[in-house]
């Protein structure tokens, strides 16, 4: 068997003889998406043609099986694979030709995807790929389309033709670029008529595809091909320097890991806002080996102007990303944020002029000017999406294009799509159409929210009702275990998303678990800045954190614990709000601010005075935070009344020392959870709602007041205390 140096060949022939047809499609499928030097999150696709029963007939019949629309090889099951009649799919052919025949060839490609619909097997509901033509044409009753970089950076080589001759010595075809369709899939059929022999198509500034009677003879042969445009690649890479002359070597150095991360930590909010202008995003911050050299290089300044190659990159990239000419060994941030301004301002502009000169008279509206990816010599990458997820994809997707733009800079000469090209796949009619079935937003989507007290209690209960209407959740306790535990218990229910990990804090999905001291202004600032390495920038903060320190049996406090209350519950909210003040005012993007204050706050009670006055104080603060934080922040409060269910404030001897207080019978080896019970159940019959109060109840509060549902309330305490009369406003 052949040794790889740059895939992995992983092939189990017991655990692909245990398994049926279509189930080894899906073993094949996803041992290709597993390397990222292979293909790309969610790009290419599989197929298998194989002998079906007929349910209408019951006779033998040809069935293709190709990876449908959307879905990752990686991670595709069954259901993400469409089932075609191939003697239907193949009879398309004569309509297609009638109908380009009267030139209306660009409608009939976006008609032929409508009609795969008619030549589905089975009901199947997995809407077909529009690469469906390429697997159906070609006689392989195995085909594999990957986009590996080492395959891309031939296709994007000025001279393409001449090197997959050379490299793959007349075995693999090639085919200019054509838009994915059914052109391109009868420009196929007519070269393997053409060339017999041959059992793979190099795609002009796409990828390629290669094919077999045998789905491990296929699977085989994709490796070959990858691994032997690879090895070519390197060879040339390292006769001409390796990487100390990549991208015509190094213009600039990057800066020390700690200058780095501050100086991301101190762009990062504006430039969210910046770029955030039309719809939030979120950002993922790459600053690897491998980025840097890119962005330092002397080349990186014109190939990055270039823009991307493959579709499937530029879809994510955008037309091309912003390059900032920043000198960091003699440049400070302000000089860097004027560039950035400059940059931003000129990217606009251009990326109107783009959609001007290239729209057609049916194309959809030009879709946010803003860039996708921004690269900062020094500093690395920053890439934004709609979500975590997306941003990481987004990384993805532009490392490779860096890793092509190095294979084809080795071997020849890189070049781009044509921008007319670049243009009629971004705003193609049938993927604007895909965009408008996706599903609406939930409410908190793109947004970004601290949860501070997230380990226990009524933090973590937030945690989890914010995510499930799609919130990012940065969850902070002084316990740095716990927040971690909370953002586990989320990202193991939601996942972390698809595409490559950043850089560091980067390295994160929809939760992000860090530790702060709200006392201490440094530790809040670190969290903050850690929170914008992470996403970019955040909107929203819930202060949930709080403590309690009951009066001793003489009805006194010690003055360290009355000072230690107020440390907490006042001054730690009001720093919290401060430092996350400063951010706010970069970023420029409305924000909330909730606070945790309590009914005592309204309702004295015998042995909570430090409690009870603290919490008044809080309401206060909220009021106060309101007028100073307007208008660009909204500030306001939720105020619960005693939650003793889930409440890391009630542990086993304060509930039973208030069993004792209010004369509530209990036993000594009662469980907790009846203890609990009891004295919740007391609480509750002093309301008006006769009902307990659970972090349940309080999590909704929160959820409201960071939505935009009340968008015109500022400066208010809401109450969530079962109907406590004696708290009525009066």
């Amino acid at each position: 068997m052949t040794t790889y140096r740059f895939v992995n060949f992983l092939w189990d022939d017991a655990q692909a003889a245990a398994l049926d047809p279509v189930a080894r499609l899906v073993y094949r499928s996803n041992l290709l998406g597993r390397d990222q030097r292979i293909t790309n999150t969610g790009g290419g696709n599989t197929s298998a043609k194989l002998t079906e029963k007929d349910p209408l007939t019951g006779q033998p019949v040809e069935v293709l099986w190709v990876k449908g629309s959307g879905g990752d090889l990686r991670t595709s099951t069954r259901e993400n694979f469409s089932s075609l009649y191939q003697q239907k799919l193949i009879d398309l052919q004569a309509l297609y030709a009638a109908r380009t025949d009267k030139g209306l060839k660009a409608k009939a490609e976006d008609d032929m995807v409508g009609m795969y619909s008619h030549t589905t097997f089975n009901l199947n509901p997995r809407p077909s790929s529009i690469d469906t033509p390429l697997h159906s044409f070609l006689p392989g009753k195995h085909i594999d389309h990957m986009h590996p970089n080492a395959i891309i950076a031939i296709a994007a080589s000025a001279n393409c033709e001449k090197l997959t001759r050379e490299i793959f010595a007349g075995g693999m075809a090639y085919v200019p670029w054509m838009r994915p369709g059914f052109e391109l899939g009868l420009a196929m059929q007519a070269i393997v008529r053409r060339q017999p022999s041959v059992k793979s198509i190099m795609m002009g500034q796409h990828g390629f595809i290669s094919w077999d009677d045998n789905e491990k003879a296929c699977y085989t042969y994709t490796l070959d091909c990858i691994e032997k445009a690879a090895a070519y690649i390197e060879a040339a890479y390292q006769k001409k320097g390796g990487d100390a002359a990549a991208f015509g070597g190094a213009k600039y150095q990057a800066l020390a890991p700690e200058q780095r991360r501050a100086a991301f930590a101190a762009i990062l909010p504006w430039l969210r806002g910046q770029v955030s202008q039309q719809k939030r995003l979120i950002g993922t911050v790459q600053d690897d080996e491998k980025i840097l050299r890119f962005v330092n290089s002397h080349d990186a300044l014109r190939l990055a102007g270039l823009g991307t190659s493959c579709p499937d990159h530029f879809l994510r990239t955008k037309i091309k990303p912003l390059y900032v000419d920043w000198n960091p060994q003699v440049e400070d941030a302000a000089a860097l944020k004027t560039k950035l301004a400059a940059g931003l301002t000129a990217y606009r502009a251009d990326y109107a002029a783009y959609y001007t000169k290239c729209k057609h008279a049916n194309s959809p509206a030009m879709r946010d000017p803003n860039p996708t990816v921004v690269l900062i010599p020094g500093l690395g990458m920053i890439a934004w999406g709609k979500d975590k997820s997306e941003s990481r994809v987004t990384a993805e997707f532009y490392n490779c294009a860096v890793e092509v733009m190095r294979g084809a800079e080795a071997i020849d000469r890189y070049i781009a799509l044509p921008q007319q090209e670049a243009f009629d796949i971004e705003y193609w009619l049938l993927e604007e159409a895909k965009l408008k079935r996706m599903p609406a937003e939930k409410e908190l989507a793109r947004q970004v929210v601290i949860v501070v007290g997230a380990g226990s209690g009524i933090g973590k209960e937030t945690a989890h009702r914010l995510v499930r209407e799609g919130a990012h959740l940065v969850c902070v306790d002084l316990n740095e275990a716990a927040a971690q535990a909370t953002a586990k218990e989320i990202t193991d229910k939601y996942g972390v998303g698809i595409g490559v990990a950043g850089t560091g804090l980067s390295n994160c999905g929809p939760a992000l678990g860090l530790a702060a001291n709200v006392t201490d202004r440094a530790s809040i600032r670190r969290m903050l800045d850690d929170v914008a390495l992470a996403y970019g920038g955040f909107d929203s903060i819930c202060v949930t954190a709080g403590i309690f320190v009951p009066s001793d049996t003489t009805g006194h406090i010690p003055d360290d614990k009355w000072a230690l209350t107020f440390h907490i519950n006042v001054t730690g909210s009001y720093l919290v709000a401060d430092e996350a003040a400063k951010t706010w005012k970069e970023q420029g993007l409305q924000g909330n601010l909730v606070l945790t204050t309590s009914a005592n706050a309204a309702v004295a009670k015998k042995g909570s005075l430090a409690y009870d006055t603290s919490k008044a104080a809080a309401n206060h603060l909220v009021r106060e935070l309101a007028i100073e934080l307007a208008p660009l922040v909204r500030v306001n409060g939720v105020a619960p009344a005693t939650v003793v269910q889930g409440s890391a404030m009630f542990p086993r001897d304060r509930v039973i020392g208030s069993l004792a207080k209010y004369h509530i019978p209990y036993r000594d080896d009662e469980a907790t959870e009846s203890l609990v019970t009891k004295l919740a159940q007391f609480y509750a019959d002093r309301t008006l709602t006769k009902s307990p109060i659970t972090p349940a109840d309080q999590a909704e509060a929160y959820f409201l007041l960071v939505t935009s549902r009340l968008s015109k309330t500022t400066g208010q305490i809401v109450t969530v205390d079962g109907g406590l009369h004696e708290a009525f406003l009066r």
